[in-house]
């Protein structure tokens, strides 16, 4: 017994001397590791005596317990002097003004933030995914079957099969969010899927690498005439005037009836005017959800209607802001950002104006 009271004063001092915490898993495991002092004491009571046992085996367990009681008290003090010693010299001084003049906010987050204020006042909410996607997400399920000619309308960056042959792709829209979303979430749905998108193009108007917001609602007794209204509330609200629109017949995969909006515009020199003039140009695609698509999500199609629609963010920045050159957003001058760039500190909202 005398030898358990020497080691327990010995540990004790060990763990109260301790100033780091390295030094301290140090003098645990010295004491209760694997071949610590007290493990290997513990191990000799297989060769004593039943009465030696049961004065012993309480003790050293109290031991064990007690050492075990110091080191987690110790490491607690040890964490907290080192958060408060991070803490002392991490400060900031909040009173100073905020200096702003070497960074601006990117265009295009300003516009994915316009729309999410427009789209949350609808009661939208913000649905993500990855950029990474599968041949079902991206396609099939899309009404896209394998070897279907609408497959050839998107120019895929396709990857390496894997070990088991699936050929993964950069995603060609952000489509496969709503798709998740269906699968995932029963109606009602009200979503917008705002994110990167990737095609094998590139020119004034096109990059590899460009941003897509698209919209979702799946509600009981959704029609055509909700798509109309939402839409036209969007563009009214994103360019700040009444705008004219009008909808074409189109051809989408994965809607039924499909359609285009253009929006009345005109040339004033360089600069194009949204919302007068006697040109259209289109903007967006959209239309019902098709069938097939809800029953590949689960969802029965003679209960539930939808509609959805899909816009090229880097587009309408260039139209709102008069960018001329699309791959001018992408080539990381900061003369342009400087340009063309927006203060980080001015939030968008629709009360105060939302640039």
């Amino acid at each position: 017994m005398s030898d358990i009271a020497a080691i327990k004063e010995k540990y004790s001092g060990e763990i109260a001397a301790a100033d780091n915490l390295a030094g301290l898993d140090e003098i645990r495991v010295a004491a209760l590791g694997k071949k610590g002092e007290v493990s290997m004491m513990m191990r000799g009571l297989g060769q004593m005596s039943p009465e030696e046992k049961k004065v012993m085996g309480p003790a050293l367990n109290g031991l064990k317990n007690e050492i075990a009681a110091l080191v987690e008290s110790r490491k607690s003090a040890l964490e907290l002097d080192a958060m408060n010693a991070a803490l002392a010299s991490e400060t900031m001084d909040m009173s100073l003004p905020v200096d702003t003049s070497m960074g601006t906010l990117h265009p295009v987050q300003q516009v994915m933030e316009e729309m999410a204020v427009i789209f949350s006042d609808m009661g939208f909410s913000v649905a993500e995914g990855p950029d990474i996607e599968d041949d079902f997400h991206n396609f099939t399920a899309l009404n896209f079957p394998p070897g279907h000619p609408a497959r050839d309308m998107h120019d895929t960056f396709f990857m390496t099969p894997d070990a088991e042959g699936e050929q993964k792709v950069l995603r060609t829209h952000t489509s496969p969010v709503q798709i998740r979303t269906m699968i995932n979430q029963k109606p009602p749905i009200r979503i917008i899927a705002p994110g990167r998108t990737y095609r094998c193009d590139s020119d004034q108007t096109h990059t590899p690498m460009f941003h897509q917001v698209e919209g979702l609602v799946i509600e009981e007794g959704t029609h055509m005439g909700h798509l109309k209204g939402v839409l036209m509330d969007f563009v009214s609200a994103f360019f700040e005037t009444d705008v004219d629109v009008q909808f074409r017949p189109h051809h989408f995969p994965f809607t039924e009836p499909s359609a285009e909006m253009d929006v009345r515009y005109e040339r004033d020199g360089a600069a194009i005017k949204i919302g007068q003039g006697d040109k259209w140009m289109e903007i967006l695609g959209c239309g019902m959800v098709h069938p097939n698509v809800l029953r590949a999500c689960g969802i029965d199609p003679e209960v539930y209607q939808g509609f959805a629609f899909g816009m090229g963010v880097d587009r309408l920045a260039m139209l709102k802001y008069g960018m001329p050159d699309l791959r001018d957003m992408f080539a990381a001058d900061t003369r342009w950002l400087g340009h063309y760039g927006f203060s980080p500190l001015l939030q968008a909202s629709l009360a105060t104006g939302l640039s």
